[in-house]
């Protein structure tokens, strides 16, 4: 049997009332929006240092095993005081299965220890300060900052927003900050927030690493990485 011949849709064919990135990426949110009107984080919390530390167990592992140990480690230490105080093999041995769990407990640790003497064991609202504590980058800065506190600060960029990204013609970056400035740059700022949630649900459904679905892709008329077989 021969290969399947599959051929890419070619930027001129795309929706010609189109003109710009800027404009193809409000089309592709707005449609998103359509698909998935219930896209919202899918990590388990009830305050901010919550999500805060779930996004650092996330890392590497899957939204669903994190609010899996979260439901036990909630229950178990329920302050920043008591993540500070906590003995690491404790802690090792509730988020094992996280992945990376020494290194996963010991910055969620000390990131306590941080928030108890500098903070009053809140979470703060403000980049420079959570990009300071053991454990956080950029990424989950914009999650905690995003969603627990409703501050668009940037574009939440995981594997998922990464790719698909890429795909829809967004950027052509593979580094994650570069990633976000192209993204902060073609996607409203009122939109920063939600848009992460739209692509990790999309890339979930349709746009897949390995075989994404395009002939039933709903951004098919706006990306420029279409296929057909």
């Amino acid at each position: 049997m021969g290969k399947t011949q599959t051929r890419k849709r070619v930027r001129g064919s795309l929706d010609p009332e189109v003109k710009s990135d800027r404009a193809r990426a409000r089309k592709v949110v707005a449609r998103l929006k359509e698909i998935f009107p219930d896209a919202e984080c899918s990590l388990a919390y009830e305050n901010p240092m919550q999500l805060l530390i779930a996004t650092i167990l996330s890392a590497q592992c899957t939204d669903e095993r994190v609010n899996m140990v979260t439901a036990e480690l909630f229950k178990a230490y329920k302050t920043a005081e008591d993540f500070a105080g906590a003995s690491l093999k404790e802690l090792e041995a509730i988020i094992h299965s996280t992945g990376f769990f020494r290194n996963k407990a010991k910055n969620i640790k000390a990131c306590c220890a941080t928030l108890v003497e500098e903070y009053g064991g809140e979470v703060p609202a403000s980049m420079d300060e959570l990009v300071a504590l053991d454990g956080v980058g950029r990424k989950t800065a914009n999650v905690v900052m995003g969603n627990a506190f409703g501050i668009a600060s940037g574009v939440v960029v995981d594997t998922h927003v990464g790719r698909i990204s890429r795909r829809l013609a967004l950027t052509t970056n593979q580094d994650p900050v570069k990633v976000e400035r192209d993204l902060g740059d073609r996607v409203a700022k009122k939109d920063w927030v939600i848009f992460s949630h739209l692509l990790i649900r999309h890339g979930r459904a349709t746009c897949t690493a390995r075989s994404p679905d395009c002939p039933s892709c709903g951004l098919a008329k706006w990306c420029p990485s279409f296929e057909v077989g």
